[in-house]
């Protein structure tokens, strides 16, 4: 039995070889399926990776655009375009206000006049569109260097990256959409710069003054406080009123108390005088754990040497 079937596997096998053989075009129609399916097959393997890539590149973006997320506050920032007849006013030295509200970023431009009317903030096709929301405009006025004021137009953009490109079209008193390419760069905080210059001190011990805002009002930290400087960096001494704080949050890194007695000290360190920092304490006072945030603000001109004879 399994003799005739093989024999009979082999007749199949021949007469399909024999059919092959004899009808071109079977023949070539068999090829060319041969053929398209390594093609396929080959389009297939070409596909996997591009999505990979794609993919790769997704992540990419998101995660430099939750690296470019800023804590809630105002900002100064450079704006620079694609095209130089699209930038902000001169007044404004290539700079935007951006503002940062839970989490949300959107600048503020002055334009250099009311040519135009509308920006949308993605590509001019989808502007076109019914139903897509442009942005209006406000009127700002500008002072030059000289003196002179100017009306012009001004637009709240959202942001959705920093450092990076991304797409806003504008249409002008022509009735046209164009596509553009913009960019927030070098974000710096406002009072940023009137903050003081800890690179400038000396290396060694100080105390210093300063203030907190927070909280209940039933808590305080002790002022003055100690302050180590070394390489320009600066680290706190800071001690409550009370022994129930057992640890402390400064820019997300936590530090546990220095003592095991008396009132609550930790090693903190000040990234700025003259600056609110935030700062959070963890207190066991009440029924269950809390942590509450607080203000603090050292104070440069109370900073005097703790060394004696200085």
């Amino acid at each position: 039995m399994k003799a005739k079937t093989l024999m009979n596997k082999i007749i199949i096998v021949g007469g399909l070889s024999a059919c092959l053989l004899l009808g071109g075009c079977g023949a070539g129609q068999a090829a060319d399926a041969t053929s398209a399916e390594s093609t396929v097959a080959a389009q297939e393997s070409t596909v996997t990776p591009t999505e990979s890539t794609e993919t790769a590149e997704t992540v990419s973006t998101e995660t430099a655009q939750n690296e470019a997320q800023l804590p809630d506050g105002v900002y100064t920032a450079e704006f620079s375009t694609d095209s130089s007849m699209f930038h902000v006013s001169e007044a404004c030295d290539g700079k935007v206000t951006l503002t940062v509200k839970d989490g949300v970023m959107t600048i503020h431009i002055s334009l250099g006049s009311k040519k135009i009317l509308n920006l949308y903030p993605g590509l001019a096709e989808d502007a076109a569109k019914d139903g897509a929301v442009l942005l209006e405009p406000t009127t700002d006025t500008v002072t030059y260097s000289d003196g002179m004021t100017e009306e012009v137009y001004g637009f709240d953009v959202p942001v959705p990256v920093i450092g990076e490109e991304f797409d806003l079209a504008l249409i002008g008193t022509k009735g046209k959409w164009y596509d553009h390419k913009v960019k927030v760069s070098d974000p710096v905080a406002e009072g940023a710069a009137d903050t003081f210059d800890l690179s400038a001190v000396e290396d060694g011990s100080y105390t210093i003054e300063l203030t907190m805002e927070g909280g209940s009002g039933r808590a305080s930290i002790q002022s003055p406080a100690q302050l180590a400087i070394a390489d320009g960096a600066a680290t706190a001494t800071l001690e409550w009123s009370s022994p129930n704080y057992d640890y402390m949050l400064v820019n997300g890194e936590k530090y546990l108390p220095v003592n095991t007695e008396g009132n609550s000290v930790f090693e903190v360190p000040v990234e700025a005088l003259d600056a609110p920092l935030t700062m959070i304490g963890d207190t066991v006072a009440m029924s269950t754990p809390h942590e509450v945030e607080y203000t603090v603000t050292f104070h440069s001109e109370t900073l005097e040497s703790a060394e004696s004879g200085k």
